[in-house]
């Protein structure tokens, strides 16, 4: 038994050094939530509608297109979004089987009938194929907003969804809230569209637009007034090219005036795409537009191969930057509106803060008394033991990055509680084992033996329940189930070995006959 001291001590040192070691500076090592620091409280619900529409429109290309193919002679081909349904216009009835084997290919769009004695074929999309759109679109935007937020730089956020189509952000210590928000709800859906050139877009707004065109616009920021004013554009309505094949989008600096543009690259699709797009466009204007706002209307003067376009816009760095990071992270399948938007100040952080080290001091001192007064030296092993039980609680929650919020430090008070009861555990079965005249070196040995059972069954069961608080709860449960995992496990190595390995070291240095228990 005493042979194993030689391990047990050095591996007691190295892991509290270890734990110093991660959690040094505090301040600094340990991230701090939200209700501790301060930061954004954001509650956002995706408009699923939206997301349905957009996808019975593309259902409706998509078909299009592959009856082109199969050389189908369409008279029109539309979506009414009033039933959900795709509208296919034959001019011949004689392609109506091809058309029809032809839709099959499509999931989840059932024929209603036919109109005009065949010519036209009315397809549904059926509820279920409904109910996968609006739950894939809540589910994309979570990733896609979770991607952006990552790539703004804070620092621990939680993101998750609330009921069917809500999601719940939370930012702590974030600095720019104005910017984070724009950011996260930026639909960022890149489109290349060409300009009609067929009316000014003055008489597009006295007369109305084309069918097909609508007028949109383009902000300029005066740069020495600061007066915002919008330039009106009559722009086709269906896009050449979407951003669908974009891989990279980054800020770069003109040589010229050392304005900021965002360039883009696309994959080898998107670049025959764009070269396509250049070479049927030569000596017209294309706009760029990002939802739904003009960013720029440049004339195509060469074909463009490379798959690399540039957006210029008057940006300022962070508008460039903000841009760049909402087009690497895919646009948002569906619009998103603000429910909620709280700003949490840090001064009730700094507050929350000294309260909960004021009670973890409060609570170890108190702790330390009784231990010391009710079970002598042997409550001063036991205090010992405690102390690096919080040494090694800090040190994991550095080392896994979890963030520490007021829950948490509740978990952190309930683990000084738990941890002191197992030793208490361990020393009323030392004293009964004495109280029947077994020897010092006996008592211990037995009282940790009999104890241990029940220690590992009360410590496992907590941890069990601590795992489903994390798995099923939202943020501030789950950070007092982080807490309280962690000090479960800090506690069961130094309730049981650490205190233990004290007792042995110090049997081994010279005999004892009496223990200083109480």
């Amino acid at each position: 038994m005493f042979r194993d001291l030689k391990w047990k001590i050095p591996l007691i040192f190295a892991v509290l050094l270890g734990a110093v070691w991660l959690a040094y500076p505090v301040d600094e090592k340990i991230n701090l939530g939200l209700d501790l620091q301060g930061g954004m409280h954001l509650v956002l619900e995706v408009q699923t509608e939206k997301a349905v529409e957009s996808a019975l429109e593309q259902r409706a290309d998509d078909i299009k297109r592959a009856l082109q193919d199969e050389d189908i002679e369409l008279e029109r081909v539309f979506a009414l979004q009033e039933d959900m349904t795709v509208h296919i216009i034959l001019v011949d009835t004689i392609d109506a089987p091809t058309t029809t084997e032809a839709v099959k290919s499509y999931p989840n769009m059932k024929l209603l009938g036919t109109e005009r004695d065949g010519l036209e074929l009315i397809y549904q999309v059926t509820p279920e194929e409904i109910k996968f759109i609006k739950e894939n679109a809540v589910q994309q935007a979570l990733e896609t907003i979770r991607n952006r937020v990552d790539q703004f730089g804070v620092s621990e956020p939680a993101i998750q969804v609330q009921g069917e189509r809500r999601i719940l952000v939370q930012l702590p210590g974030i600095e720019e809230p104005e910017r984070a928000i724009n950011l996260i709800g930026k639909t960022a859906r890149l489109e290349f569209k060409a300009v009609d050139e067929s009316m000014s877009p003055q008489q597009a707004l006295n007369e109305g637009a084309p069918m097909g065109s609508e007028v949109l616009y383009q902000r300029i920021e005066n740069e020495e007034t600061g007066e915002v004013t919008k330039e009106p554009y009559l722009i086709k309505e269906r896009p050449i090219m979407t951003g669908d094949t974009l891989t990279a989008a980054e800020v770069r600096f003109d040589n010229q005036f050392n304005e900021p543009y965002v360039a883009l690259t696309f994959n080898s699709l998107g670049g025959q795409q764009f070269y396509q797009l250049s070479k049927d466009h030569l000596g017209k204007r294309v706009a760029i537009v990002l939802d739904n706002n003009v960013y720029s209307a440049p004339v195509i003067r060469e074909e463009i191969p490379g798959g690399r376009a540039q957006i210029t816009g008057r940006f300022t760095t962070n508008e460039a930057r903000d841009l760049a990071i909402a087009l690497r992270a895919g646009a948002l399948p569906a619009p998103v509106i603000i429910l909620e938007n709280r700003t949490i100040g840090p001064s009730l952080g700094r507050d929350s803060v000294e309260a909960g080290v004021t009670s973890i001091a409060a609570g170890f001192v108190m702790v330390l008394i009784f231990m010391m007064i009710y079970y002598r030296l042997s409550g001063v092993i036991a205090v010992t033991a405690l102390f690096l039980n919080l040494v090694l609680l800090l040190g994991a929650l550095a080392y896994f990055g979890a963030s520490l919020t007021l829950p948490g430090i509740a978990g952190i008070i309930l683990t000084v509680g738990m941890a002191v009861d197992a030793n208490v555990l361990v020393f009323e079965r030392i004293r009964e084992e004495i109280r029947i005249g077994k020897p010092v070196r006996a008592a211990i040995e037995a009282g940790f033996a009999k104890a241990l059972s029940t220690i590992v069954d009360a410590n496992v069961t907590t941890f069990i329940a601590a795992i489903v608080l994390f798995q099923f709860g939202t943020g501030p449960i789950k950070g007092f189930a982080i807490t309280l995992c962690i000090g479960i496990a800090a506690s069961m190595f130094t309730a049981v070995f650490v205190s233990r390995t004290v007792f042995d070291s110090a049997m081994a240095r010279k005999k004892i006959n009496t223990l200083s228990i109480g």
